[in-house]
């Protein structure tokens, strides 16, 4: 159900549940119970992370995490008040760790598919990461880690090493393949995809670069808010009005542009509203939603991601990997 506010009413609210969708944003100065169950129960360290005795980076240091390595979260807690775009901090069974750079991810299998329809099978990842390899002449190489929330097409299934079932993943930025084990993707459904409030036609989204908000609106009425991470630099991500020009399920990003390199296969639920590829898509390189982040796309996370893909013009149906129009859904960047 969508509740009738104001955009200034909209932006003061920290916690927000419309049509279903819930978020655990917190305002500047945290939220007012310190201590609370976790929002997430396992968490994925995206860098080397060093955690705490308590939740302060001025506690005592008791050790770290490399790159990767699984955790369980058992509590999450208002640390120190800086930074106060998230001042949230979450326990594991070693210590205190901030939470932007915990991915919250699951570690759920899934039923192997045999018979891949010919058009290719849309898939995400549903544990914390999937080792992938690239197979040349019976030799298998490691080639990229494919991370919780991600997404991927899938066109054909064998029997690989151990007896195992073993996808083959297309990379559509290099037009190759991958491997990767068939258990640690779920297939999208097509009620996954299908088109939020498709009778309404007023739809538009304002993105707020000053306050790292996205508020989606309904005939003037805001439905749908979340957190995000725009250009680091100004000017990274552009002001002024666009539109969702194309979209796609997954797609491989990456850049060799000296001191911004990157390389990110699989980012979800891209919607453009840029020729130069300016982006909203959901993200699993970092949980650091509400301060600039990004190379100039408008980060989220991959569920609100999803919910946006879902919203917005043009659909796009589950057996189709890219659509385009130039009467999308208005975006206005401030």
């Amino acid at each position: 159900m969508a509740t009738n506010l104001t955009r200034r009413e909209i932006l003061k609210i920290a916690g927000i549940s419309f049509l279903g969708f819930s978020f655990r944003d917190f305002p500047p100065g945290g939220d007012p119970a310190s201590k609370r169950p976790p929002s997430f129960n396992m968490g994925r360290t995206i860098y080397s992370l060093r955690y705490y005795e308590k939740p302060s980076y001025s506690s005592k240091e008791l050790g770290y995490y490399v790159t990767d390595t699984i955790v369980n979260i058992l509590e999450e807690r208002v640390g120190d008040p800086e930074p106060v775009h998230n001042p949230i901090w979450v326990r594991t069974e070693d210590g205190w760790l901030h939470s932007s750079y915990v991915q919250p991810v699951h570690n759920n299998s899934n039923e192997p598919v045999n018979n891949i329809p010919a058009g290719g099978m849309l898939v995400e990842v549903t544990v914390p990461y999937s080792q992938a390899y690239r197979v040349k002449e019976g030799s298998w190489k490691r080639s990229y880690r494919f991370y919780c929330g991600s997404t991927y097409w899938v066109y054909s299934a064998f029997r690989g090493i151990n007896e195992s079932v073993w996808y083959q993943i297309y990379d559509d930025r290099s037009n190759d393949f991958h491997v990767a084990e068939a258990k640690h993707f779920r297939p999208i459904q097509e009620n996954e995809v299908t088109k939020i409030s498709p009778y309404v036609e007023n739809k538009r989204i304002d993105i707020f670069l000053d306050k790292q908000r996205l508020v989606a609106y309904e005939n003037e009425v805001p439905v749908f808010t979340a957190r995000i991470a725009t250009g680091y630099f100004e000017g990274d991500t552009p002001q002024g009005e666009f539109r969702v020009e194309r979209k796609q399920p997954t797609r491989h990003m990456a850049s060799r542009a000296e001191g911004s390199e990157f390389d990110l296969p699989g980012v979800p639920w891209v919607c453009y509203i840029s020729w130069t590829g300016v982006s909203l898509h959901g993200t699993y390189w970092h949980n650091n939603y509400g301060t600039p982040q990004s190379h100039g796309c408008i980060n989220l996370s991959p569920k609100a991601a999803k919910w946006i893909y879902r919203w917005t013009d043009p659909f796009v149906p589950l057996d189709d990997d890219y659509v385009e129009t130039d009467q999308g859904t208005r975006v206005i960047v401030y």
